[in-house]
């Protein structure tokens, strides 16, 4: 596996604010994970800048997904999607380009304009989602309704991580289940995978989690 720049980058500065954490951390599923990947502290202008730029090239990467709007679920979703479609249209990325964008309301508002979404109509469009991490899936999956209802098509999902860890009740990750129940891609910034081979890199203190990470791995990785 080669890591791109972007990549490395994007570790590096994952790392470095803290979002991506290394220790012991017990998930919702009860597992004991040695990283931890909490989005939620990309929580300046400077890093929504950045964490805008990867999306764009990690969807820049993929010239098979070709899509009309990114939409962003609510919550989490909401500022990714507008720091990743200013990303797409500024000078210097590779493939600059001026996308629409729109995400939802959690409560459908009865009075303005009305409705439950915000900015771009949906409706005969191809439809981009871009979230922080897909767990349980549960998300993308309203997200997946909401597109549907809208009568428009889903042409991607965009993470910031994939974990490619297998599901409780399932050898398949939420990731690998969405990729085939609706037979849409999935697109990761980094995986597990790409984590590990990053800290082997740098060895010394971070090269000694990797061991950990690839036990991990092995315990409770997907198929």
């Amino acid at each position: 596996m080669v890591l791109e720049q972007y990549q490395r980058d994007f570790i590096s500065f994952a790392i470095a604010d803290g979002v991506l954490s290394f220790g012991e951390f017990t998930l919702k599923s009860g597992r004991k994970s040695p990283y931890f990947f909490n989005a939620g502290k990309f929580n300046s202008g400077a890093s929504l800048a950045k964490i805008g730029q990867y999306y764009a090239a990690a969807i820049s990467s993929r010239a098979d997904i070709e899509f009309d709007v990114v939409f962003g679920p609510a919550y989490k979703g909401i500022p990714l999607c507008a720091t990743t479609v200013i990303a797409l249209a500024t000078t210097g990325n590779e493939s600059q380009r001026d996308v629409l964008y729109s995400f939802n309301r959690k409560e459908a508002k009865d009075h303005g304009e009305g409705g439950s979404i915000v900015g771009a109509a949906l409706k005969g469009r191809r439809i981009l989602v871009v979230d922080d991490v897909i767990t349980a899936g549960t998300a993308i999956r309203e997200s997946m309704d909401i597109i549907r209802s809208a009568e428009a098509t889903l042409a991607g999902v965009v993470v910031a991580i994939d974990r490619q860890e297998r599901g409780r009740d399932s050898s398949l990750s939420a990731i690998q289940e969405i990729e085939r129940q609706h037979g849409t891609p999935v697109v990761a910034v980094v995986t597990l995978d790409n984590v590990v081979e990053y800290l082997q890199e740098q060895g010394g203190e971070l090269g000694a989690m990797a061991g950990a990470m690839e036990e991990y791995r092995r315990e409770y990785g997907a198929a």
